[in-house]
């Protein structure tokens, strides 16, 4: 059993952003959870290209622009909107000056801004092709350095504690639904436990690996957003799941992301037999089209052609040297399979990338729950509507996260627990915050033996095929 101000469930850029800026109060108290052993394994670590900072000859209005073009006319116009005027601000007082990371620069010391794909300017952040593992080991460090922060894990988080749900007073079915916490399953010890929170924020993250063919890391599997839904969260654009157009396609490397940044510094995508074929697809972009545009070209020409893969060529188009100065994880990892990047294409393939849907939020983060928030993958704002921009998602994590961190503090730190600009939280007649007898243990009833791995599986092969092929 545990009792914390502030539960975040997940420990990537949006959840230990929202954890560091909490830790702003030296007398407010958080507890961090990740299923995985190391805090630094998330979806962020994998993040190669960049986050959006404020390029050269950029201002918001430009990067709104490119926000809704990319979207589809399904973003949220006011979301995108508080994404491009807030989010370079936010990089910088949090990632530069408070975790500390040093983005790559010139000699000047100036940014050495990248270019991706549907940007109409140069304005992406990186470090080398590394940047979301630059990113995650400065904010971890950061987080260990606040005595105010309790980092857990090997800890998954099993389902939400709702009242009524979960509740001993039948009263409580005369009030809102709302958040206390969750129950977590600790891995080492086998066993499950109540962790009680007056806010819980969602950070999971995405469900890539739902599909067969995915860049993500194990951990993202919809865990947040079905523990959500049968709280009874509101869901939204569940349908919309970007498909990135470059992964390996190499035996034993499959799901290798090849970062977007390789075709904004100049690489082409090509047939098996040499064809240039973007142009025929987005004559405007061409290889530099918006995500969705290339995957369905990509999948197209393997369909209508019997390709197991195209080409990506950035060995001809960059000299070797280059190639390895910016690339330098994926140059490894490509030679690892076989193949060397400056002599020779890349065989890629799309891959599940990123959900652009998930727990319905406003612009501070409120989930349809009380006390419940949700940042970054797991949640939507509004921001990528049909198709999110390349590198927006970092960007996202971070401005969400503050913005959580700003209204749970708010909130906590007002009379009544009422938010100095808007009664969302605890709008039902005044309860004092629930105690571990008012919540009921884990019901382990009914489990009498370890379910077999080879089961679990082949069901989640079943799942993998279904949504892949369907």
């Amino acid at each position: 059993m545990a009792e914390t101000e502030v539960l975040i469930i997940g420990c990537g850029i949006a959840g230990a952003t929202a954890a560091l800026q909490l830790a702003r109060n030296p007398g407010r108290q958080i507890t961090v959870i990740t299923r995985a052993a190391d805090p630094h394994e998330s979806n962020t670590r994998y993040a190669q290209g960049g986050i959006i900072g404020r390029g050269v000859d950029d201002d918001p209005e430009i990067l709104l622009a490119d926000i809704l073009a990319a979207g589809a006319g399904v973003s949220s116009p006011y979301a995108a909107r508080i994404l491009a005027e807030e989010g370079p601000t936010i990089l910088h007082d949090v990632l530069e000056k408070a975790a500390g990371v040093k983005f790559d620069s010139d000699s000047s010391g100036q940014p050495l801004w990248g270019n991706e794909a549907a940007h109409s300017r140069r304005r992406i952040l990186h470090v080398g092709d590394g940047t979301g593992a630059a990113i995650m080991s400065g904010l971890i460090s950061a987080l260990r350095s606040c005595p105010n922060i309790t980092i857990e894990s090997n800890i998954t988080a099993v389902d939400l504690i709702t009242f009524p749900h979960h509740s001993r007073d039948p009263l409580d079915n005369y009030r809102p639904i709302a958040c206390h916490g969750a129950y977590m399953f600790n891995r080492p010890e086998h066993t499950v436990h109540r962790y009680l929170a007056a806010a819980t924020v969602l950070a999971t993250g995405g469900l890539g690996r739902i599909y067969r063919n995915t860049t993500n890391p194990t951990g993202a599997r919809g865990d947040g957003l079905a523990m959500a839904h049968r709280a009874g969260a509101r869901i939204v654009n569940a349908e919309y799941v970007q498909f990135h157009p470059t992964a390996l396609a190499a035996p034993g490397a499959e799901g290798l992301l090849i970062s977007e940044a390789v075709r904004g510094e100049g690489g082409i995508l090509l047939t098996p037999d040499g064809r240039q074929f973007m142009t025929e697809y987005s004559p405007e972009w061409k290889d530099l089209a918006p995500r969705d545009v290339v995957a369905r070209a990509i999948h197209h020409e393997m369909e209508t052609h019997d390709y197991s893969y195209v080409l990506l060529d950035i060995a001809s188009r960059m000299p070797a040297g280059a190639i390895r100065n910016r690339f330098p994880n994926i140059y490894a990892q490509c030679l690892k399979a076989g193949i060397d990047i400056t002599q020779e294409p890349i065989p890629v393939v799309p891959a599940a990338h990123y959900f652009c849907g998930g727990v319905l939020v406003d612009e501070w983060g409120r989930s349809s729950i009380d006390n419940l928030y949700a940042v970054g993958e797991i949640s939507c704002a509004g921001v990528h509507g049909a198709n999110r921009l390349a590198s927006t998602s970092l960007l996202e994590g971070l401005v969400w996260g503050n913005r959580a961190a700003r209204h749970v503090e708010e909130t906590l730190s007002t009379p009544r627990g009422l938010p100095a600009w808007g009664p969302r939280l605890s709008q039902a007649p005044a309860k004092k915050r629930p105690g571990f007898a008012d919540v009921p243990p884990w019901d382990e009833s009914g489990l009498f033996a370890e379910p077999d791995p080879a089961l679990i599986q082949g069901d989640m092969q079943t799942i993998q095929n279904i949504m892949w092929h369907y």
